[in-house]
């Protein structure tokens, strides 16, 4: 241990001896001040204190940076790697030490060890920006950025007592976060732990430990996890697959490669997102597994992309000059790496958005090749759906193509045989019984088996290659047995003078074009499931009037840009009628914006400045300046779209049954077929069927073969594979629309069997906007003044009650717009569920439930009862104030009922379904809400974790619930219940531990959900009864199953055409949710006034 740092170790070990021994504090003023200035002296390399925290220790101002004393002296002894002088002098921390000193000499009053352990120091620590490496260690080339390879990294969990808000755990990360080696580090309010992902060569977990310590709380190891492995997320485009038995390949064929965590590959979309470890495998190598298999694969994304740009580079002359940009770009400020595709001529820039962008590399490579090049941005293509153009026109111009041949064999084989004129001609022989007639039809019909038809031999080849059979199998194997024993029949006619046989040559061209025909169709219906996404990527303008500025924030001039190109920070002119180009803040003007497009609200909503715009929603009749905060796939546009995608690539459960039976059914539909023409030639041969069941120009084989021929091409799996995923992202994209973002099939198909809902009150029964209607003092006082001491105490707070109070407080000062005029505050501690306690001006403040008065031992008279009482029935919340354990005053706060609830409940209950209320607030105000509304069942004074346990308990009782919340506070609720509902205007908590998220926090859109909902798994199973149905009617029928009764057979042209016509049909019977409306009891609820305004 270096000399210089004892004066910090003697200070730690002399303040652990005050909380035993009162010490004059003016000794321990001195003390302090010279062992510091020493201490500075002694280490001139030491950056100066920048920000001082100042404490009043018995009238005398002393100032000191804690936490820069505390952390230089923690990096020293690390670097020394004397861990165990650590251990010895961070008994407890000096923050909770100097603060308990400071009681002792306000209170003069010995603290005990439960008051001690409570004490927590507001504001929190300061900590100095200190690189998370050491200085001899290799940097990172910017936060955020992955790990130096070389370097281990491991993962501990501790548990954190004494966390209260936000603030708390924003305190321990900043702290942890300072310490050398920190890769990251996550603290949960909600589950008291903090995860902390740390390279164990600079850091180890007892330090980690002691730093959380050193912030106020106390913090246990729980687990340690050895080396970490980063997981790593690609989305790819899969092109040709057609059914289940296709997407279950590929998906078993990805999770084979080692590194692969996870691999989800969804048909209706033709994409796959894999999760998996970048130190053992990349997306090349994924690529080339599916390659394998028989599948295009193409890159969409990866989890690295979200800071990254693709440049197109066109016009360049030379190689050298390419390099030459490369490096310019580089140089950029906030460049972070480069990569440069020469074959493509692209070149793909990583970057800090904070500090560059699109914009920036266009101007500095146009600049840099004279303006004698051309660059713009590569879509490597992906966000909003897959582009099925291409698709659609191979499909197209292969159908025509075949019809080019098949409609003369069709002519040929079907209309000239019954002409007799023609027929004479085309019975001409050619070689010995080979007629003229056969001979076309075979030259006819090749270049639609194999040229046209040589997709279904490659997909079909490769599936059995990799020991699977899919839809490309049935059709190769229909296909071909009528081609090749029309082939048969022609070369044994041209060397037999007596063989008269039938060729089926139209059969296989007729079954390809009709194939493809169906294909066609539905790779048209299924680029209409993805309309929702196209549409919202639509709303982002194309162009964008950028505002220049000069040195006095003078607006120099403007110029028309790429919306693509806007950057950070940028400020973007909006005019009257034009769609808002990116999102962001106000900072000049003031207009209405219609945000119907995004939330669903057709009020047009005021903004000036300050206030937030998102992009893509109109401006209507006021002119804008708006700052960029959020671009490209930062926009709720993207995230949006994003959303949706990614519910559309989540499979539903459903989907497991058509997944079990694709794995058995091509192998059953070949079985069948075998055995159906096997039992008709056997019963032909043996005669046990008349001979003039046999068409003319055929033969026992030739029946049994026409019967195996169609029992192989009628049947369908596609049907089956498309029926949950077509429904789903037609479902998501309606919802969408709506204004009801699902996060996946698993959310659509629970919702549809909900018969319970637990509605937060504040925020979702409510409006969420309380306001104090009331006051009732105890104790004669002006009435600013305790509103200044309350506000004090909870302008700290985060609840909607104590904002409440704070804007109420500000009336009465209203010639200041900030807080400043508030006294000072101490030792705020906000306690979850009850209310907050502070000193303020040498008081202990308590504001709060009448629990907390209890538990603090303050009086609460009758006349305050009956106070409450009164309150509570006109469903208002009492707030208790007490100044140093006297109780002073009672403030009423009113949140009124959002006028739609009564109406929604109402509906509900039509429904079948339950509604109950869970709330932290008082049983009165409680009950008085539920009465309001219509529920009858009632949870108050509820805890976080308790709203959890109450939802866990309703399950149990065999329930299906639903969780509809806002807050952070509902978080474990909503995850806890089958399916949860956030309020879009909630916190983002919230929002992310949802299932549902709805967008214009209107209670109506609950009920829109579960329709929803009902009416997608409504045509789900109408999809998988008609698939089901289908292939269950039309195999027996094919197979001959009519025909020793009616003569009735269906011909294998006709079975291929029944077979695409099927998969047709199910999607477009998805594609009917797209005309969903809303219940017409909801039309009702608005047109008696009840929607909200």
């Amino acid at each position: 241990m270096y000399v210089r740092d004892r004066p910090i170790i003697i200070l730690r070990r002399f303040t652990a001896k005050i909380m035993t021994k009162r010490i004059n504090i003016s000794i321990l003023n001195f003390l302090m001040s010279t062992v510091i200035s020493r201490h500075h002296t002694q280490d001139s390399r030491d950056p100066p204190a920048q920000d001082s925290r100042t404490h009043l220790i018995k009238g005398n101002a002393i100032q000191f940076n804690w936490a820069q004393a505390a952390q230089h002296s923690s990096l020293t002894l690390a670097r020394d790697q004397d861990i165990s002088e650590v251990r010895r002098g961070r008994r407890r921390t000096m923050a909770n030490r100097f603060l308990a000193l400071s009681c002792l000499g306000k209170g003069k009053k010995e603290i005990g060890e439960r008051d001690a352990s409570n004490l927590v120091l507001s504001p929190p620590p300061y900590y100095p920006s200190m690189p998370r490496y050491p200085p001899e260690s290799p940097s990172r080339a910017s936060a955020g950025t992955s790990a130096h390879p070389s370097l281990e990294m491991r993962k501990a969990l501790f548990k954190v007592q004494g966390m209260q808000c936000s603030a708390c755990a924003a305190s321990i990360e900043k702290a942890v976060k300072r310490l050398p080696g920190i890769q990251d580090a996550t603290i949960s309010v909600l589950h008291n732990k903090a995860q902390v992902v740390y390279h164990p060569e600079f850091v180890n977990e007892e330090l980690i430990r002691e730093t959380i310590e050193d912030t106020g709380f106390e913090a246990t190891l729980m687990e340690t996890d050895d080396e970490v492995s980063v997981i790593a997320i690609c989305r790819l485009r899969i092109k040709g697959m057609t059914c289940t038995s296709c997407s279950s390949t590929v998906e078993s064929a990805l999770e084979k490669v080692q590194g692969v965590k996870r691999a989800a590959v969804a048909l209706a979309t033709e994409e796959a997102e894999i999760r998996y470890d970048p130190k053992l495998v990349n997306y090349k190598q994924l690529i080339d597994a599916i390659d394998d298999t028989g599948f295009e694969a193409f890159l969409i994304s990866t989890g690295e992309d979200t800071n990254k740009v693709h440049l197109k580079l066109e016009g360049i002359p030379s190689d050298g000059r390419i390099k030459l940009i490369q490096s310019s770009v580089q140089a950029l400020p906030g460049v972070l790496d480069t990569e440069l595709d020469m074959q493509l001529g692209k070149l793909v820039v990583s970057y800090n958005p904070e500090m560059t962008g699109p914009r920036t590399f266009i101007e500095v490579i146009e600049e840099t090749c004279s303006g004698n090049c051309k660059v713009t941005l590569f879509q490597p293509g992906g966000l909003g759906g897959p582009d099925r153009s291409e698709e659609i026109s191979q499909y197209r111009k292969s159908f025509l193509w075949s019809l080019v041949f098949t409609v003369p064999v069709f002519v040929l084989a079907m209309i000239f045989m019954y002409i007799p004129g023609i027929k004479r001609g085309l019975e001409i022989k050619l070689v010995n019984m080979l007629m003229l007639g056969q001979l076309l039809r075979w030259i006819l019909s090749t270049p639609v088996q194999f040229i046209i038809g040589k997709r279904f031999y490659t997909g079909a080849y490769k599936a059995v290659r990799h020991g699977s059979a899919n839809m490309d199998v049935l059709i190769a194997l229909g296909t071909n047995a009528a081609y090749f024993y029309s082939v048969y029949t022609v070369l044994r006619a041209a060397t037999d003078v007596e063989f008269e046989g039938t060729d089926f040559f139209e059969t296989s061209a007729m079954l390809i074009s009709f194939i493809l025909l169906g294909k066609y169709l539905e790779v048209l219906a299924k680029g209409k499931t993805s309309e929702a996404i196209a549409k919202l990527m639509d709303l982002a303008p194309d162009t964008a009037t950028l505002l220049i500025h000069d040195n006095d924030g003078n607006v120099a001039s403007e110029r028309t840009i790429s919306s693509q190109l806007i950057q950070r920070n940028d400020i973007i002119k909006i005019l009257p009628g034009e769609k808002v180009a990116s999102d962001g803040l106000v900072v000049w003007g003031q207009s209405h914006v219609n945000e119907s497009m995004i939330t669903g609200e057709a009020k047009p909503i005021a903004k000036q400045i300050g206030d937030e715009v998102i992009g893509g929603t109109l401006n209507e009749n006021g002119v804008l300046h708006i700052r960029a905060t959020h671009v490209g796939s930062e926009t709720a546009i993207s995230q949006i779209v994003r959303l949706v995608e990614a519910a559309q690539m989540a499979k539903a459960p459903v989907q497991k049954f058509a997944d079990r039976i694709s794995k058995f059914f091509v192998p059953f539909v070949i079985a069948i077929s075998f055995t159906t023409w096997l039992a008709w030639f056997i019963a032909g041969k043996i005669g046990s069927y008349a001979k003039s069941w046999i068409p003319s120009r055929m033969d026992e084989f030739e029946l049994a073969l026409q019967f195996g021929i169609a029992v192989v091409v009628v049947a369908c799996p596609c049907a089956l594979g498309l029926a949950t995923p077509t429904a789903v992202m037609v479902g998501t994209g309606v919802g969408a629309r709506q204004g009801v973002l699902i996060k996946g099939g698993g959310a659509l198909e629970t919702a549809h069997k909900v018969n319970c809902i637990v509605f937060d009150k504040t925020g979702t029964l409510t409006v969420g906007k309380p306001v104090v209607v009331g006051t009732h003092l105890l104790r004669t006082m002006l009435l600013r003044d305790f509103y200044a001491v309350v506000a004090a105490a909870e302008a700290n707070s985060e609840h909607p009650l104590a904002k409440a109070v704070v804007e109420y407080a500000k009336s009465f000062r209203s010639e200041i717009s900030d807080l400043s005029w508030l006294p000072e505050v101490q030792d705020f501690v906000s306690i979850s569920g009850h209310g907050v306690r502070a000193l303020v001006q040498n008081k202990t403040i308590l504001v709060g439930n009448t629990k907390l008065m209890i538990d603090s031992e303050v009086t609460i008279s009758e006349d305050a009862y009956n106070f409450l009482r009164e309150a509570e029935k006109m469903a208002r919340t009492g707030i208790l104030i007490s100044f140093d354990g006297e109780l002073v005053g009672i403030i009423e706060i009113s949140d009124p009922v959002k006028p739609e609830a009564q109406g929604v409940v109402s509906i509900l209950k039509s429904m079948n379904i339950k509604s109950m209320v869970v709330t932290g607030d008082n049983w009165g105000t409680a009950n008085a809400i539920a009465k309001e509304v219509g529920i009858e069942t009632v949870m108050a004074e509820t805890l976080p974790e308790g709203k959890a346990d109450k939802v866990k308990e309703l399950q149990m009782s065999g329930m299906i619930v639903a969780m509809v919340g806002d807050g952070i506070n509902d978080s474990p609720a909503l995850v806890a219940a089958d399916v949860g509902m956030a309020i879009g205007a909630g916190t983002d908590i919230a929002i992310e531990a949802a299932d549902i998220v709805l967008m214009r926090s209107n209670l109506e859109d609950v009920i829109t959900a579960i329709d929803l909902s009902r009416v997608t798994f409504k045509r789900i199973r109408l999809n998988y009864l008609w698939a089901l149905g289908y292939n269950a009617m039309g195999i027996p029928l094919a197979a001959g199953l009519l025909f020793p009764f009616t003569g009735f057979r269906i011909p294998p042209w006709i079975a291929g055409a029944a077979m695409a016509a099927s998969s047709v049909s199910v999607v477009c019977c998805s594609l009917l949710l797209k005309y969903y409306k809303r219940p017409r009891k909801l039309e009702t609820l608005q047109m008696q006034g009840v929607k909200v305004q």
